[in-house]
């Protein structure tokens, strides 16, 4: 099993030092969904929300999590991102709002924290634009789908 990098060697939390890194390109691609009742998901595709476009604030939401992952997730490296994607798609078979983030940078550490973050909380929005509606909603799914650069190169969800 590999060493946890986040712990010291007293066993202490610690922000991984990533100064003899290289500075390479990065990406990584993430995805989740949120489940709701069939009416849910056709108030959101006809943009029948009382709270407004739900896909389109989501997305939004999504962009500026990913911006502030360092300001979220205690021992996240804030990261200069060169691109953040994220796309919404309604799935009418399983009645869910289908999510996927991409982000990009020119760092000494990887993105997979950003796109995971993006895809959180685009599905907490999603959640929050239509509870009023449909308290039973679930977020499901949120997983690192693929990952490029860096010291330990190419990962993709088989």
């Amino acid at each position: 099993m590999t060493k946890l990098t986040h712990l010291d060697a007293e066993g202490r939390a610690a922000m991984v030092d990533v100064g003899s890194k290289d500075v390479t390109e990065r990406t990584a691609t993430a995805r989740g969904r949120v489940r709701m009742n069939p009416a849910t998901l056709a108030l959101i595709e006809s943009q029948g929300m009382p709270k407004g476009d739900v896909l389109a604030t989501a997305r939004i939401a999504g962009i500026m999590a990913a911006k502030r992952t360092h300001e979220l997730v205690p021992l996240c490296h804030p990261l200069p991102l060169s691109a953040v994607k994220v796309e919404l798609s309604c799935d009418r078979g399983a009645s869910t709002v289908e999510i996927a983030a991409t982000c990009g940078v020119v760092a000494r550490t990887g993105v997979e924290m950003e796109a995971l973050t993006a895809v959180s909380i685009a599905a907490l929005t999603i959640y929050d634009m239509c509870k009023a509606v449909d308290r039973g909603m679930t977020i499901e799914g949120i997983e690192l789908v693929h990952k490029s650069g860096g010291r330990s190169g190419t990962y993709t969800r088989p």
